[in-house]
């Protein structure tokens, strides 16, 4: 064991308890502020009077944000930390819920919704990426799979804020109420549980020991705020070759960028993430408008599907250690397209609701085990989850405009077939989510 190994701080069981429970919270916490807003989607669109198309656009805005803030999380993360990214993140989005509830039910106006929206893609994207390299920190501390747990907490919450939101409309409580409620919620919980997070607290203690190692005058680390130390290059001298300088932040999301296999890992999830960002954004109305059922049955479906999403988030640990990371991405794949393509044609309401119950469970791990597969190197993760995950919101960014532009024409039922294009190409880039061993620490 090297000495920065030797001078990393082992967690007392205590520790990783609380540790656990924070990063559990703070995954719970985003999923209940996504499926707040998502099962009031009906009452927006009545409320605004929008057209599918309409509501293809407005949800744009949002993920337009998310994807501007995702593709800067990186730096973000490495920079900041991921306790302070994840709490700022969290803010955001409550407040983001709160403006959105009132351009809703107050004043009627599709720009503030659009603002609100916009200030939770802007949070949310940046807190998933600290949230996932938190989680693949507790992960190596645990010495064991977690992360499909902790992305099944973020489903936990879905499940929290679906029920709301079906308890809401039913009740016909005014969506600014039900919206500032759920943003305070989030944020105070998520301010709270950042207090337990370790990655940072790890790194600075790496960093200590880094400087006894290796004396001051001549380091051979640099930190990586949120993943540990990282090898300084030193400058050429004659016979030598290499580059003069260690990488910062920027280039190391750049040269992230230029990774086939974390490219690769993006595309995989890409398929998927289109997959359960399609019922996220469109399964509520799909249900009322193809399926003829009340909005309150439309976030009963969304809570059906986002509940199987669970059971199999909650599921995948056991999966993953029996069976790896690829069998498990071809079966997940190929389940959506199932569970999808019944959805779509089901000639009864009952099989739709349990169309979506398989559609969940195949889209329950690519972002986990993308996320995962994306930080199995701990010294690259912060920059490659981040390109990952930036790959991965294109699934969000370009699925709302999409899909709406093909609601208008063939019909919200049938413009979900779209998705299955991307869910063949997931089912085929399995293998690429095959586990790695970490690079070597120096050329």
């Amino acid at each position: 064991m090297s000495q920065l190994q030797q001078s990393a701080p082992r967690a007392t069981a205590a520790e990783l308890s609380r540790w656990r429970n924070a990063v559990v919270a703070a995954y719970g916490a985003s999923g209940l502020a996504f499926s707040s807003w998502v099962s009031r989607l009906p009452a927006i669109r009545d409320g605004l009077n929008l057209t599918p198309g309409t509501v293809g656009l407005l949800l744009m805005c949002m993920t337009v944000a998310s994807f501007l803030s995702v593709s800067a999380s990186g730096v973000i993360v490495i920079r900041l930390g991921s306790r302070l990214t994840t709490r700022i993140g969290g803010a955001m989005v409550g407040l983001g819920l709160a403006v959105a509830g009132f351009g809703t039910s107050v004043l009627a106006s599709p720009v503030v919704v659009a603002l609100g929206l916009m200030v939770i893609g802007l949070g949310t994207a940046s807190w998933n990426t600290a949230s996932n390299v938190e989680g693949a920190s507790l992960e190596r501390a645990l010495e064991r799979h977690i992360m499909p747990r902790l992305h099944g907490s973020f489903s936990l919450g879905t499940v929290a804020g679906a029920g709301l939101g079906a308890w809401a409309a039913a009740a016909g409580l005014p969506v600014f109420w039900h919206l500032a409620a759920a943003g305070l919620a989030v944020a105070v919980s998520v301010v709270t549980a950042t207090a337990w997070f370790r990655a940072d607290i790890t790194r600075h203690s790496i960093a200590r020991g880094a400087a006894k190692a290796f004396k001051p005058e001549r380091p051979d680390t640099f930190e990586d705020p949120s993943t540990g130390p990282l090898p300084v290059i030193r400058p050429s001298q004659p016979g030598q070759q290499g580059p003069a300088e260690p990488l910062d932040s920027k280039r190391m999301v750049a040269r992230a960028w230029r990774e086939r296999r974390t490219l690769l890992l993006g595309l995989l999830v890409l398929g998927l993430a289109l997959a359960e960002g399609a019922a996220g954004d469109w399964v509520a109305l799909a249900l009322a408008d193809g399926h003829g059922q009340s909005d309150a049955a439309g976030a009963i479906g969304y809570g059906i599907f986002v509940t199987f999403m669970t059971v199999g988030r909650f599921a995948g640990t056991v999966v993953l250690d029996r069976f790896g990371r690829v069998p498990v991405m071809r079966w997940c794949s190929a389940t959506a397209v199932v569970g999808l393509a019944l959805f779509v044609f089901a000639p009864v309401p009952w099989l739709a609701f349990a169309a979506l119950a398989i559609w969940g469970l195949g889209a329950s791990l690519g972002f986990p085990v993308g996320m995962s597969a994306a930080a199995d190197d701990p010294a690259h993760a912060a920059a490659r989850v981040s390109v990952v995950s930036a790959i991965g919101y294109g699934a969000f960014l370009c699925g709302p405009p999409l899909l709406g532009l093909l609601a208008e024409h063939f019909g919200i039922l049938h413009s979900l077939l779209a998705v299955l294009v991307l869910l063949v190409a997931s089912f085929f880039l399995a293998p690429v989510s095959r586990k790695r061993a970490p690079e070597p620490a120096h050329p």
